[in-house]
């Protein structure tokens, strides 16, 4: 690649899967980067049903395994992009594999700080969140309801009014057609020590707001930014939670600056 190209790689958020990068991908591709946009385990075109994740080691296997075969070189270190929930696995890689990423890119994104563990943003939010305002989102509590949900997959009224509102008519139903449900892996997350100042801490962040989402609210987004100071952070203006399909060319435009200024 020319030195100005670079590696993306996207990892979407819950309920998602590398189909909803499929704008802001084909944008990249065409100013000559390489672009990899991963499914998660049990979400897009993974073969692997719901009860197969027993955990976020599950989950997250498929970013793992593409991580661990990079070359351990500075002139291909990747641009991690996370989308929402898809913060924490970007966190996760962060810290796994430092060496190899040059900045981490978090979209309206879970992004949490090494004092915490990562789950205290998942109970941050559903406490910003009453469960009557998520419509027609289905959710199971296996550990009870008093405790937050062990899986969600998202309702398409809930989608049209609250993730996907400024898109078009045309990826709604796309959406409709491909979500599957996901597990929260809450858990998981609520080890301590997950993430450390020396390897997560040293990448560089860069947070990407979006100021009208109604999933990640503004308000939250702040909270996140305020308790995980990034490098850096950027803002988009009439940008819904699904700002990766409603407003790619904004997005890549901002993406471009970042691959250049860390590197």
């Amino acid at each position: 690649m020319e030195e100005s190209a670079k590696h993306f790689v996207l990892v979407h958020g819950i309920c998602h899967g590398a189909w909803c990068w499929y704008k802001l991908a084909t944008l990249l591709r065409a100013a000559g980067h390489r672009v990899t946009a991963l499914d998660l385990g049990g979400c897009g075109v993974d073969p692997r049903r719901l009860d197969e994740m027993a955990s976020i080691s599950d989950y997250l296997q498929p970013l793992m395994e593409f991580m661990a075969s990079l070359p351990d070189r500075d002139d291909e270190k990747v641009v991690l992009v996370g989308h929402s929930y898809g913060g924490l696995g970007i966190s996760l890689a962060m810290e796994r594999f430092p060496e190899k990423i040059s900045v981490g890119v978090f979209i309206t994104a879970y992004m949490p700080n090494c004092q915490h563990p990562p789950a205290t943003l998942i109970q941050e939010f559903f406490k910003r969140s009453s469960l009557h305002s998520t419509k027609d989102c289905r959710f199971t509590f296996d550990q009870g309801p008093e405790n937050p949900p062990t899986s969600v997959i998202f309702g398409p009224e809930y989608m049209a009014t609250n993730v996907y509102q400024h898109c078009q008519a045309e990826d709604l139903e796309l959406a409709k057609a491909l979500v599957r449900p996901n597990r929260m892996f809450f858990d998981d997350v609520a080890k301590e020590s997950l993430l450390t100042e020396a390897r997560y801490g040293s990448v560089s962040r860069v947070y990407i707001v979006c100021e009208e989402d109604q999933l990640m609210k503004l308000e939250f987004q702040k909270w996140i930014i305020q308790n995980s100071p990034p490098d850096e952070v950027k803002s988009i203006a009439n940008a819904d939670h699904m700002i990766i399909l409603s407003q790619p060319q904004e997005l890549f435009l901002y993406l471009q600056e970042i691959s250049q200024k860390y590197h």
